[in-house]
């Protein structure tokens, strides 16, 4: 999940964010400057710990990180068709890649690489950054919208198949074919996001109004929720909880809307026992009978809890995770500020604001008006907990068509399927990764 910033927030602060992006596990904020780039580390509420910062490639407007790793990849506005690959603990460049036009995002997961550009899409191999499948001739993207699974195992793609409706395209890119298509919007896709584990994708149309959740890979609808329907918004993330609970949708308003995915139920429901409730049930009944539009309208679920900022109209981007062992809901926002808020997984309602973090220069803003102290049940923590597994191996030599011949040597534990510690002592036997470049259309299938 990453979002291109404005060309910098009210005042004119020299150093505005140009971008910042969430990892794969919600684990780790990158954000791009006209100087460089920094990540930082999501551990703590209290704290806003810098892992690493870099003023060697000014003027970045992509940086993505590989989960917890010290894989980051970088691309800037002085080279925008350039990609490039590093090890940042060693502080090394493993490669480099130039394609046929500008880069608009980058996505990645333990397995492939991502790179889209307005009319085609690049996958890479991304333990040998072999080029594998160029998915040429898509219709015109350009704000680059795609997602990738984080889960290697089946690595699904979502992209836009039309200019004029929401037609989303399925692609596998561990088999490298196309899966399907989903008629999520009438309108043109503003926004789509897979779960943690690829079973799930959410859409959001450039009205703004609906969000949908559909199965993956069969397309079905499961569940369609209301935004609003005062104003049309645009809508700039959408992010899942790690345990596929929840969802939740940042736009250019001052309002961050978080749905809970309930399980639906196969059970008769009950009779009311109330005048309300009778009354309620002929209500739901009769919209059978109403135009299509309005009986939708009427069985669409509303927000069940929300984010108030103090401000509109700044490019965000939001996520919900696990910090200190409670849920919380995570704002980053193109004004240079991280905040914070807890969120109440059983009420839901009103999220509290517990810490705003200043993502340039140093310090926080306490939020006085608020404590730490989270009414939430500690249960949550380990519903969204992933267990840490690693695997050991050793990728060979590859030719010139897109492989890795000699360069940087990337520990195995870097592409783990959990966190993994990155001392030295801990490292696994090596991947290697190819330096120099390659044209990006040197081989398109």
């Amino acid at each position: 999940m990453e979002a291109e910033a404005a060309d910098g927030p009210p005042g004119g602060v020299e150093a505005a964010l140009s971008c910042f992006s969430f990892n794969q596990d919600c684990t780790s904020l990158a954000i791009g400057t006209k100087a460089g780039y920094k990540l930082f580390s999501l551990s703590s509420v209290e704290q806003l710990d810098q892992v690493h910062g870099s003023n060697e490639i000014p003027d970045v407007y992509i940086v993505e990180r590989l989960f917890s790793s010290s894989l980051v990849v970088v691309v800037s506005r002085t080279k925008p068709r350039q990609m490039n690959v590093y090890h940042f603990k060693k502080g090394t460049e493993i490669c480099n890649y130039s394609y046929s036009n500008n880069i608009l995002s980058i996505r990645l997961n333990r397995q492939r690489l991502l790179v889209c550009l307005e009319e085609s899409i690049y996958i890479h191999n991304i333990k040998d950054m072999k080029l594998l499948k160029t998915i040429l001739d898509i219709p015109a993207n350009p704000t680059g919208l795609c997602a990738l699974s984080i889960n290697h195992s089946n690595s699904y793609v979502a992209y836009p198949g039309s200019l004029t409706t929401g037609e989303i395209v399925l692609y596998d890119g561990h088999s490298l074919k196309t899966v399907g298509t989903v008629a999520a919007h009438e309108g043109t896709l503003a926004a789509v996001a897979f779960n943690a584990s690829g079973s799930k994708l959410a859409s959001a149309s450039e009205k703004g109004t609906v969000i949908r959740v559909f199965s993956v890979p069969e397309g079905q609808k499961l569940y369609e929720f209301r935004r609003g329907m005062k104003r049309y918004v645009t809508i700039s993330s959408l992010a899942f909880s790690m345990d596929s609970q929840f969802l939740c949708a940042s736009s250019n308003t001052e309002t961050v809307h978080i749905f809970k995915l309930e399980h639906p139920t196969n059970s008769q429901p009950e009779e009311p026992s109330t005048w309300s409730g009778y009354m309620g049930k002929m209500f739901m009944a009769a919209s059978n009978y109403l135009p299509a539009q309005v009986s939708d309208m009427m069985n669409q679920d509303r927000a069940f809890a929300t984010g108030r900022l103090s401000f509109s109209g700044q490019r965000n981007i939001c996520t919900l995770s696990t910090i200190q062992k409670f849920p919380r809901l995570l704002v980053a926002s193109s004004d240079g500020h991280l905040y914070i808020y807890n969120l109440d997984p059983q009420d839901g309602g009103e999220c509290v604001l517990i810490k705003t973090h200043r993502l340039l220069g140093s310090g926080t803003e306490e939020n006085k008006e608020n404590d730490l102290r989270p009414p939430l049940p500690q249960s949550y923590a380990a519903t969204v907990a992933i267990p840490s597994t690693s695997s050991a191996s050793t990728v060979p030599g590859y030719s010139e068509d897109g492989g890795a011949l000699r360069g940087e040597v990337i520990p195995e534990h870097e592409f783990a399927t959990g966190p993994v510690c990155l001392d030295d002592e801990n490292e696994f036997p090596p991947i290697i990764l190819c330096r120099g470049s390659q044209k990006g259309k040197t081989k398109q299938s």
